[in-house]
């Protein structure tokens, strides 16, 4: 039964129509996290001890350096899964994902010389975390670039999906950085097996915002994937039959 439903969750047509009603509840819970999370982190969290009112840039920064790390993990097991089984929707997740991966890793470096500027004295350093996550947004544009470079669409899904694979050896670096090297940058404040170094009235609002990022991201990249989906499929009958009802 789990087999049946992953070749059918591989269908184009099928993923089109079943995430038709995902995407009005998906925007709802992103306006409502991301206000919510905004008016509480930016007007009624405490000001920081030590950093006063330039902390909150953390509440930009932190949740899109989680989605920059998640989202090439999707890309580049979306990338696998095409090599691997032959998917075609796995290949549209793949290219779905590079530009917004590589929207929210610029966002994460730009937030984060923001930061660095009161906090260090300067907007840039060749810190391993700041560097290694300067390599992830090449490895995203370089995804994006191969996919258009190759004039045949399957040649180039299978290039890219090699590329994103290669690159998650970043990934872990990007992690590990601050533990593995000395580094400027500061230690995780949000860890999965510790206790969060961050005070409460902090970190509530924050993972608002993550969880506000995370459904953005999820709306995102099915309205990208979908839209791939029907320019790949343009000359299916079933895509004709979508964009006559939708008129």
């Amino acid at each position: 039964m789990a087999w049946q439903w992953f070749h059918r969750l591989g269908s184009p047509r099928w993923f089109y129509q079943k995430t038709s009603g995902w995407l009005p509840w998906l925007a709802l819970a992103s306006v409502i996290l991301l206000v919510t999370g905004s008016v509480w982190g930016l007007g009624f969290a405490p000001e920081d001890a030590k950093q006063g009112n330039s902390y909150r840039i953390i509440f930009i920064h932190v949740p899109a350096a989680f989605l920059a790390l998640a989202g090439y993990y999707i890309m580049a097991i979306s990338g696998a899964i095409g090599l691997i089984w032959k998917m075609k929707l796995s290949f549209a997740v793949m290219r779905a994902a590079a530009p917004i991966g590589a929207v929210l890793t610029f966002i994460s470096l730009f937030t984060g010389a923001v930061w660095g500027k009161p906090t260090w004295g300067t907007y840039w350093v060749w810190d391993a975390r700041i560097t290694s996550m300067l390599i992830l947004l090449f490895l995203y544009i370089g995804v994006m670039a191969l996919s258009h470079a190759v004039s045949r669409e399957q040649v180039a899904d299978k290039a890219s999906a090699l590329l994103a694979l290669v690159g998650t050896v970043n990934i872990p670096i990007i992690y590990k950085s601050v533990d593995w090297w000395f580094t400027l940058h500061q230690p995780a404040t949000i860890r999965l097996t510790e206790s969060s170094s961050i005070d409460p009235s902090m970190f509530y609002p924050l993972l608002v915002m993550i969880s506000g990022f995370y459904c953005t991201y999820a709306w995102t990249l099915l309205t990208h994937t979908r839209a791939l989906i029907l320019r790949r499929e343009m000359k299916t009958q079933w895509v004709q039959q979508e964009l006559a009802g939708e008129k």
